[in-house]
């Protein structure tokens, strides 16, 4: 199976009077990375629940929100005096400074920013006799199985994309192993027709000089240890797209052996249908680049 590194996953519940949300977010990364952010009671729980997320995912960066709310707090919100009083000495810095009137009324400084703050949820000593561990392990799970849900099927269509444009790769290489007897073909008769238009009666055609000047060319541009070593690529690249390991970094490689031989085949092969397929090719090959970057 194949799951791609970028998925959702969400769950609450309630426990021991709090209603508790789980929200599970991950995105590309080149390793696994987790990071948790929870009420700091619970932080002796972090490792725990990063390990029952790495049982879960493989690569990714996951991040994880756990909230807290308590069921009978409501919308309470207590006094930040902190940022009171630092908005009351600033109001009495611009009076003296500048003569401006710093007196602030009671309802003007709690609109301001941060002066009112929700209620800070505190866990008391029967809320401490449930088992928050249990709690956290359970609700969790319940995200992650939903993360791994959206990443399974995102990562169904992209192995579906990726076979595609391993398809139109093989029909491109079909084209070009098609095409490159024709290449040396086409060059003896270009060249051939050039030395009759150069010819003035004094010039003469010397077959064996042409069949070497033929032979060397020949020689520089053929393409078939290019077509092979793409060939022996295709049959991996369809092999890991069809087995169920982790597939992404093997499947880059792959693509950037694939991009070396084609650029090799373009620079060597001076035809211009030949080189119309390897345009091509080297656009699907940035496509499922794009799409192998995706994957777990």
């Amino acid at each position: 199976m194949s799951f791609s590194m970028t998925g959702y996953g969400q769950f609450a519940m309630q426990r021991g009077g709090y209603k508790i949300q789980f929200e599970v977010k991950s995105v590309n990364h080149r390793y696994c990375e987790v990071v948790l952010r929870m009420p700091r009671e619970w932080n002796s729980f972090e490792e725990g629940l990063r390990r029952l997320v790495q049982q879960h995912v493989r690569r990714g960066r996951i991040d994880v929100y756990v909230t807290r709310e308590s069921e009978s707090a409501g919308n309470a919100m207590q006094l930040n005096r902190t940022a009171a009083e630092s908005y009351i000495r600033a109001a009495q810095e611009l009076e003296l400074a500048y003569g401006i009137d710093g007196r602030l009324g009671a309802a003007e400084l709690l609109a301001l920013p941060d002066v009112m703050l929700p209620a800070e949820v505190t866990l008391t000593d029967e809320d401490n006799e449930t088992d928050w561990e249990a709690v956290l392990w359970e609700g969790l799970e319940q995200a992650l199985q939903e993360l791994v849900a959206m990443r399974r099927a995102e990562g169904v269509h992209l192995i579906q994309d990726c076979r595609l444009r391993l398809d139109n790769l093989l029909a491109a290489h079909a084209e070009l192993t098609r095409l490159a007897p024709a290449v040396v073909e086409d060059y003896r008769n270009k060249l051939r027709q050039r030395i009759v238009e150069l010819r003035d009666g004094s010039f003469l055609l010397d077959e064996h000089r042409l069949g070497m000047e033929v032979a060397l060319f020949a020689d520089r541009c053929s393409i078939d240890e290019e077509l092979a070593r793409l060939s022996s690529h295709f049959n991996q690249c369809g092999e890991l797209l069809g087995s169920s390991e982790p597939k992404g970094r093997k499947l880059d490689f792959l693509i950037q052996e694939m991009n070396r031989e084609v650029n090799t085949i373009g620079s060597k092969a001076n035809h211009l249908a030949l080189g119309g397929h390897v345009v091509e090719m080297k656009a699907e090959l940035e496509k499922m680049r794009e799409q192998a970057a995706n994957l777990e």
